[in-house]
C-alpha cells in the first residue's frame, strides 16, 4: 500500500457475524489485551491512518486494568462485546503469515563452534524522520551520522563482509549465518549459552534498508513453490558457496539488545512494549493500525484446520504492509517455528473498534 492509497472501508458488523466468535477463549485474549494497560503512561495508543481512536482505546485498557487478570471466559467475552464494535476491512481480504522466537545455542565468547555474531547498534546509527534527509530513500528510518550530516548505513552484505568489525558490537556468538539470519527475520531469540544459562535478544534497531524476501530470490533460481522457511533453510545449507550472496539480497540488517526473561511463558517485548502472547499477539502495519487494537482473525493453519480467534495488535515488521496483513506469533522453539515457517493463508480480518 503506497502513501497515496486511501484507507479501506470499515464495515460495521454484529459479533454474531464473526465466524467462531462464540467458541473462542476470550479469557486468553483478555489477558493479552490487559497487558497493554501497564504501558499506558509511557506509550499511549496513537490514532493511525485507519482511524482507530487511540484515546478511546486507552480508556478501554484502563477499564481492563480495573478487572482481574484471570477474568472468566464469559466475563471476558462480555467485556469485548460491551466496549467494542466489530468492523471488517473491505477491501482487501486478510492475509496471514506466522513468526516465532527461535531457541538456539550460542556463547558470549567467539570460538570455532560459535563464529557468527549478533550485533548491538553502533553509536553512529540514529533514527531519522522518513523523507527528511536528501539523498536517502524516503523509506529510511535509520541512517549513519557523519561529520557532514547523514549517510546510508552499511547493508547486510557489507556487514557480513566485515564493515563493522573491530567496533566491539558483538552481543552474542552463534553457530552459523543461517541461524543468525532467521533470528534477524524473527526479530528476537532465546540463546542457550555454552557458559550456562539463557539470554534473550530482541530487536534494537535496523540499518534502514528495505526488507527484501530471500524466498523471492530462490524462486528466481528455480526453487519450486511454496518457498517456506524450512525450504529456505535447507537450500542455504545445501549451497554454502551461494549463502552470502543470497542473504545479501535482503539489505536490511537488524541490531539487537539483551532483554530479561521475566516470564518464560511469554515471548519477547513487542513493538507495543508488551510481551508477546503465544497465539494472541498479532503483528500489523504500524502506519495503519493502532497498537493494542483487538483483531479477530478467521483463517486456516498450514494443515488446513480453522484458526479463528481474537488477537491483539501488539507488534509490527518490515514485511507487514497493508490494512489486512497480519503476522501471527506462534510462540517459542522449534515446534512453533514449524508452524510459523509454513503459515501463509488468506482469511477474514476484523477490527474491534472501541466504543465512545
Amino acid at each position: 500500500m503506497n502513501d497515496a492509497s486511501p484507507p479501506p472501508g470499515l464495515e460495521p458488523l454484529p459479533f454474531a457475524a464473526l465466524p467462531g466468535w462464540a467458541d473462542d477463549d476470550h479469557a486468553a485474549a483478555f489477558r493479552a489485551f490487559r497487558r497493554g494497560s501497564a504501558v499506558l503512561a509511557e506509550h499511549p495508543p496513537k490514532t493511525r491512518a485507519l482511524g482507530m481512536d487511540g484515546a478511546l482505546l486507552a480508556e478501554a485498557l484502563r477499564r481492563a486494568e480495573n478487572l482481574p487478570a484471570d477474568l472468566s471466559a464469559g466475563h471476558a467475552r462480555q467485556f469485548f462485546e460491551v466496549h467494542f464494535t466489530p468492523r471488517r476491512i473491505v477491501p482487501p481480504a486478510g492475509f496471514f503469515t506466522g513468526y516465532y522466537e527461535p531457541v538456539v545455542a550460542g556463547s558470549r565468547k567467539r570460538s570455532a563452534r560459535f563464529p557468527v555474531p549478533l550485533l548491538r547498534p553502533p553509536a553512529d546509527l540514529v533514527e531519522i524522520e522518513p523523507g527528511s534527509v536528501p539523498g536517502l530513500s524516503p523509506d529510511f528510518r535509520f541512517a549513519r551520522r557523519t561529520g557532514d550530516g547523514f549517510a546510508e548505513h552499511p547493508d547486510r552484505g557489507a556487514v557480513m563482509a566485515g564493515a563493522l568489525d573491530g567496533r566491539d558490537l558483538e552481543l552474542v556468538w552463534l553457530a552459523d549465518w543461517i541461524e543468525a539470519f532467521f533470528i534477524h527475520v524473527q526479530g528476537a531469540a532465546r540463546i542457550r549459552l555454552a557458559e550456562g544459562g539463557e539470554m534473550r535478544v530482541t530487536y534494537a534497531a535496523k540499518s534502514g534498508h528495505a526488507y527484501s524476501p530471500v524466498g523471492k530470490v530462490l524462486l528466481e533460481r528455480g526453487v519450486a513453490p511454496p518457498v517456506t522457511m524450512q525450504v529456505i533453510r535447507a537450500w542455504l545449507a545445501a549451497h554454502p558457496d551461494d549463502l552470502a550472496s543470497v542473504l545479501a539480497t535482503n539489505r536490511s540488517y537488524i541490531f539487537f539488545r539483551e532483554a530479561a526473561v521475566d516470564d518464560p511463558a511469554l515471548g519477547p517485548i513487542a513493538a507495543a512494549k508488551v510481551p508477546l502472547s503465544e497465539g494472541r499477539s498479532l503483528a500489523v502495519d504500524r502506519l495503519l493500525h493502532t497498537f493494542h487494537t483487538p483483531v479477530f482473525v478467521d483463517t486456516t493453519t498450514p494443515d488446513g484446520a480453522p484458526y479463528r480467534r481474537l488477537m491483539i495488535a501488539q507488534d509490527t515488521g518490515s514485511a507487514i504492509v497493508g490494512p489486512g496483513r497480519g503476522d501471527i506469533f506462534f510462540g517459542s522453539g522449534d515446534a512453533a517455528g514449524e508452524i510459523a515457517g509454513r503459515m501463509k493463508a488468506s482469511g477474514g480480518f476484523f477490527i474491534l473498534a472501541p466504543k465512545p
